[in-house]
């Protein structure tokens, strides 16, 4: 390893926008295991289903409705 580097003509990450922030959510055990038996069919990992399943009800503006019986 060098001393020191030169990062004078360094750029910016290109992909620090699309870093993921972690939290922390309480799911029900039968929908995680939904997504993760979807997960073993499709061969993505069962959290990456679940964020795509959010994105994609976030991009389309899905609304959640609920009524009571």
């Amino acid at each position: 390893m060098r001393d020191e580097y030169d990062f004078s003509s360094a750029r910016e990450n290109p992909y620090l926008p699309k870093l993921k922030k972690q939290i922390t959510i309480r799911i029900d055990e039968a929908v995680i295991d939904w997504f993760r038996q979807l997960a073993e069919e499709t061969g993505l990992p069962y959290q990456n289903l679940i964020n795509q399943y959010l994105a994609e009800c976030a991009r389309t503006n899905k609304k959640y409705s609920y009524t009571f019986s």
